[in-house]
């Protein structure tokens, strides 16, 4: 029998919210909902179909199971039995049939990365893949025979090969009587404070940074208690300083113990979700049906979520893990674009829509004031590169897709100088669902760069305004240059099928994928 350990992330990094995923929900019959495969699970049945037992699983065994009624599947060296979820997947039958028998990682990763199949799947655990013995190559081997000693730190350990030597990013530290400074050398120009992540918290520092599509991070169990930290960044040189207030003023010996992941240097995509405990402040009503959360960061916390990008919150329902993904904005619609922004560093505001029957939104709502919700490190893959020196900037939004543009517009309009206009088209159903509706027309009325257009699809009969669905002929008339040539850039967010066929709409009116953006659910 295999003893699996659980796995330091259970909530792997994702790519949500970034172009390119095309995956559509199918309707579930009657009793297959979340709550209802949970209920399963906890119904004691043999859902891995070997009595309890967990076996060691060849390739050759793995290939016989590929039926709809004889389903395993390998992610990340585990194997699972999911014929018994087939009718639960969100994703449909379809879907989960083509990893059938084979290893379904690369697959899994494409279309939904932050579920957190290891608490869906747990009762379906048939075991572990069986390892087939590999040769290290010399030149990596000597790599890691290397010992490097910081200021009594044990030796670091690096996640890429010699090629990548020169790149990644290194640290060293020091301390005064009162101080101890952790000093980060990115080797990056341009460093900001939306690139650096620490958490401070219980002795354990963990420090992130993100260089490019890559994450460096710093994890230790520091030698003594400290009272406070601060950060320091010189952009253009790329250096980052962790600066840590003594608890006690005494002679460090060393830094700390280093984690398993500390001074490892790997692509984002690789790397385990990392959450916080924060607490919900306010709850305010925006629609009938949506809200506005404020949570607030632990002061042992400390980052920035840039424009475009989103963090998974993650609750424990009826004893399962359940992670979803939701992008913050800031707390109203700014409507002076003289000067930039002032960052709220210590609160995350998320604008989410409660669903009757939405059993994470549901539980959501429930909160009360002073409750603890987990909430992850900032994800996406959009860059502000891409507004930088934008002249016409499109936004398509359905309904909560609007979320995504909050921050991107406030930028634009602040700091692209050679930005012309700012246009949002907003379909909703009705008016009544329309979100921040008078902040938006007054924005209008304040910056003459910006223009909103609201389309409703269940419109009243005293609706003055466009009513119908996202089509090639309503945004022929909408989205169009300044000039013949200008840089333009197209956001598009909402329900899979609104972003599926207004991306198809625009490459129909001659936009390329270079000028559009989909933030895809």
């Amino acid at each position: 029998m295999l003893n699996v350990p659980p796995p330091a992330f259970p909530a792997p990094r994702s790519q949500q919210r970034a172009a390119g995923s095309s995956r559509s929900k199918v309707p579930l019959k009657p009793g297959r909902s979340l709550m209802d495969w949970i209920r399963l699970t906890k119904s004691g049945k043999d859902l891995a179909g070997l009595k309890g037992r967990l076996i060691e699983v060849t390739e050759d065994e793995l290939a016989k199971h590929n039926k709809k009624e004889d389903c395993w599947i390998c992610i990340r060296g585990l194997v699972y039995n999911v014929t018994p979820y087939m009718e639960y997947h969100p994703g449909g039958e379809d879907e989960l049939m083509q990893a059938a028998g084979t290893d379904g990682t690369d697959l899994f990763d494409q279309v939904h990365r932050w579920v957190n199949y290891e608490s869906m799947l747990k009762e379906c655990l048939v075991g572990r893949m069986a390892l087939k013995p590999v040769a290290v190559p010399k030149e990596i081997s000597s790599i890691s025979e290397e010992k490097k000693q910081l200021n009594g730190m044990l030796p670091e350990k690096k996640l890429l090969g010699v090629s990548a030597k020169d790149l990644t990013p290194s640290y060293d530290w020091f301390q005064t009587d009162g101080l101890i400074t952790v000093v980060i050398y990115t080797k990056q120009k341009d460093m900001n404070a939306e690139l650096v992540i620490v958490d401070c918290q219980d002795k354990r520092l963990r420090g992130e940074i993100i260089v490019n599509e890559h994450s460096y991070v710093l994890e230790v169990d520091l030698d003594h208690e400290v009272e406070d930290f601060f950060i320091n960044i010189a952009e253009k040189i790329g250096k980052v300083e962790i600066i840590l207030k003594k608890k006690d003023n005494v002679h460090w010996k060393m830094l700390g113990q280093p984690l398993e992941s500390h001074n490892t240097f790997i692509k984002r995509k690789n790397r385990g979700l990392f959450y916080r405990k924060c607490k919900l402040v306010s709850k305010t009503e925006v629609t009938h049906d949506t809200k506005l959360f404020c949570f607030m960061l632990p002061k042992s916390t400390c980052f920035q979520v840039p424009a475009g990008q989103h963090v998974y919150l993650k609750q424990i329902i009826a004893g399962t893990e359940v992670v979803k993904p939701y992008t913050p904005l800031l707390p109203f619609l700014p409507l002076n674009f003289k000067e930039p922004s002032c960052h709220d560093s210590a609160n995350i505001y998320l604008m989410i829509k409660i669903y009757s029957c939405g059993l994470f939104t549901q539980a959501l709502d429930h909160l009360q004031i002073g409750d603890c919700i987990s909430i992850s490190n900032p994800e996406g893959n959009f860059k502000k590169s891409q507004v930088q020196a934008l002249e016409d900037l499109f936004f398509l939004a359905a309904g909560t897709g609007f979320t995504p543009m909050v921050k991107l517009l406030n930028f634009a309009l602040t700091e692209v100088s050679s930005l012309r206009t700012a246009k949002l088209i907003f379909f909703n159903k009705t008016e009544d669902d329309i979100l921040w509706r008078n902040q938006l027309e007054q924005l209008a009325l304040k910056d003459e760069r910006f223009e909103v257009q609201f389309v409703l699809s269940e419109a009243a009969k005293d609706w003055m305004g466009k009513q119908g669905r996202i089509s090639s002929s309503l945004l022929s008339g909408f989205v169009k240059r300044s000039r013949k040539d200008s840089k333009v850039l197209i956001c598009i967010c909402g329900p899979t099928p609104f972003t599926e066929q207004g991306v198809q709409y625009l490459k129909d009116l001659g936009y390329s994928q270079e000028e559009m953006h989909a933030f895809t659910a």
